[in-house]
């Protein structure tokens, strides 16, 4: 049995994560002891066995969509976002004064190119008010793509809200960086589980499980709820246009 919390497992937050995986597996009344962590995200996901995972909305309705079921979508409380929903958030260097327009001109850093807000989210946005980036470098994490804009190896980057969040809140670069504006809500990451298991009782434990979380590890995970979003809400969302994924051609 696999059970991975990997979208936000920095490490100032995983104690909490295996509090609340612990909390889950109590309410269940089965599952892996621990936490897997360092495996393969894909592995993960496309396992039968597994009980609880986290995924982003772009590769569930890419490619898990129909090979996994909806658990349910935490409510992160993202402020100017539905419950359950969250944003991009662009953002640049605080000494650059350049605007959006402006910054198209230099490089854009992005975690991957399955990222409903590291690549997706931003793409579509930047196609529809502003234009694309001229240049892109792949950084393979949200964090690493901030930190390659706070050092000047990228102009601007697109974060998931709550992973700038918890980066103001943990690292140093919240003051190095600034937003610039963010993109339409869209359904945020939802967590999933293998199509052999029952997702209505996981479901049931989570939601217990968030109750049992102290304040603490509440606040700190940022966890305050969990909301029932349809498949098609999630597949309704906008794939990157044809333009942006050239830019991803070597």
């Amino acid at each position: 049995m696999i059970a991975m919390l990997g979208m936000y497992d920095m490490p100032a937050l995983q104690p909490a994560n295996d509090r609340f995986w612990s909390l889950i597996r109590g309410h269940l009344g089965f599952g892996p002891t621990h936490l897997t962590r360092g495996a393969d995200v894909w592995d993960v996901w496309h396992s039968p066995d597994l009980v609880f995972a986290q995924t982003c909305g772009m590769p569930y309705r890419t490619r898990l969509h129909g090979k996994v079921q909806l658990v349910g979508t935490p409510d992160y409380g993202v402020p100017e976002c539905p419950p359950g929903y969250y944003r991009s958030i662009l953002v640049a260097r605080q000494s650059d004064p350049r605007n959006l327009d402006q910054l198209a001109d230099g490089t854009f850093a992005y975690n991957e190119a399955l990222s409903q807000s590291g690549w997706a989210a931003p793409m579509v946005h930047l196609s529809r008010h502003s234009r694309l980036p001229t240049t892109v470098l792949e950084t393979g994490g949200h964090a690493l793509s901030a930190t390659a804009v706070a050092e000047g190896r990228a102009d601007y980057a697109s974060l998931d809200a709550l992973t700038w969040e918890l980066l103001k809140e943990h690292t140093n670069l919240g003051g190095e960086l600034r937003e610039i504006t963010g993109t339409q809500p869209s359904p945020a990451l939802p967590y999933i589980t293998a199509t052999g298991q029952d997702a209505r009782d996981i479901a049931r434990a989570v939601r217990s499980a968030i109750d049992d979380l102290s304040p603490a590890d509440r606040k700190l995970l940022h966890l305050r709820g969990l909301i029932d979003i349809p498949a098609d809400h999630y597949l309704a969302v906008p794939n990157p246009p044809p333009d942006a994924t050239k830019l991803l051609d070597p």
